[in-house]
């Protein structure tokens, strides 16, 4: 296939729409199920990168979610606890130990379930029957894959009444050095950002603290990934394998290490035993409940709580949680990895980092405030690095 025409572009009146190789070869993909669109190829290709650079980077099974060509989480093959299966809602999954590429998903998707709603998978290995199973009873778009078990193909067929987006890719496709893009009529040329993230990465520690713990690498490694295909600025908060909290897509710095901590916080509350204890309605379902947790926890528009509001939602009414519970418990959180895709311009981003139980930071450095970025961390006990390297995407 050397070109695939789309319904239309990012709306409905950019019309024509296709995806084809500028050279006239081959399109690296095959579609095996429905017609994707012109966002989620850009989901597709966005995601499979990110991916295929933590597996490589890793050597672990690596999962993302998307949306908006930004990644909601990405994670890696490690087990679950039995506390967090049941706060990413896959305690009732059958064979998850077995497999670790279903382990990543779980995670993935588990993650940000609010942003994730209506997303777009990658995976870096072939789909297992287990993985399947899980993605079928989610809110997706569509998946991008190097291929699919049978079995596991035809469960992903079965969603969204036979419309599933399913696209497998060539695993061993390379692009081409020399990127192009078009803005108001304007060829834009680069060349790919084929920089490598990997452990010789973080040799360049600045702070008193000096010590990284391998699953600090790991999960800075994880953050940066991350970050190199989000949309910039961002910052990227990691722990135990997946990244928990990103902030895409901000104009201030700052901004973005609130919007990431904020949801790396809700991600810590979720396993709270009174988040994991809520009394739902058994025919409330799995996305109403996501809704709802993020409100019970982060107080949005409705108080779940209230008389008149919890009956559509629980069997009884639930103890609220309090501001106070809530500080108690995240004080508690420590080791916790952050990236960011260029420096940090204040030391205000470190401290809101500390409450989001930071302990091991990666960014390029290269602001004339570093000292006091620096001076920071050491207040803290912290340990940096400075990459030298920034990671903007757009």
């Amino acid at each position: 296939m050397k070109e695939f025409e789309l319904k239309y572009g990012c709306n409905p009146n950019q019309k024509p729409a296709k995806i084809f190789m500028h050279d006239g070869s081959e399109l690296p993909i095959e579609i095996l199920n429905g017609r994707p669109g012109f966002i989620n190829f850009l989901d597709a290709f966005n995601s499979w990168q990110l991916v295929k650079e933590l597996k490589q980077a890793l050597g672990l099974p690596a999962v993302t979610s998307f949306k908006h060509v930004s990644p909601t989480s990405a994670a890696v093959g490690v087990p679950l606890s039995d506390k967090l299966k049941k706060a990413c809602f896959v305690d009732d999954i059958e064979g998850l130990d077995e497999s670790p590429l279903a382990c990543a998903y779980a995670r993935a998707r588990g993650t940000d379930r609010m942003c994730s709603f209506g997303d777009w998978v990658a995976l870096s290995d072939v789909c297992d029957v287990t993985t399947a199973k899980m993605i079928a009873r989610e809110v997706s778009d569509g998946i991008i894959a190097p291929g699919y078990e049978p079995e596991a193909l035809e469960i992903l067929k079965t969603k969204r009444k036979g419309s599933y987006n399913i696209v497998k890719i060539d695993p061993n496709y390379v692009p081409a050095e020399t990127e192009h893009k078009q803005v108001y009529g304007i060829t834009f040329e680069q060349g790919r950002n084929n920089f490598k993230i990997d452990a010789a990465l973080l040799n360049n520690a600045v702070t008193e603290n000096k010590e990284l713990p391998e699953s600090a690498k790991r999960d800075l490694i994880i953050a940066l990934i991350t970050l190199k295909y989000t949309q910039s600025n961002s910052v990227c908060y990691a722990v135990d394998g997946q990244a928990i909290g990103v902030g895409a897509g901000q104009q201030s710095r700052i901004h973005c290490t609130r919007l990431a901590g904020t949801k790396a916080d809700t991600w810590f509350l979720r396993q709270h035993e009174k988040v994991l204890n809520l009394p739902f309605r058994s025919d409330l379902g799995r996305a109403d409940r996501d809704n709802v947790i993020d409100g019970y926890i982060n107080k949005n528009e409705e108080d779940v709580c209230a008389d008149g509001v919890w009956e559509r939602y629980f069997t009884e009414k639930p103890a609220p949680f309090t501001a106070e519970e809530m500080r108690a418990y995240l004080d508690t959180i420590d080791g916790v990895a952050l990236g960011s895709d260029a420096f940090f311009p204040f030391f205000d981003n470190i401290e809101r980092a500390k409450k989001s139980g930071v302990k091991y930071i990666a960014e390029p450095g290269g602001s004339i405030r570093d000292d006091a970025v620096i001076d920071c961390c050491n207040k803290y006990n912290m340990a940096m690095v400075f990459t030298g390297m920034r990671l903007f995407h757009h």
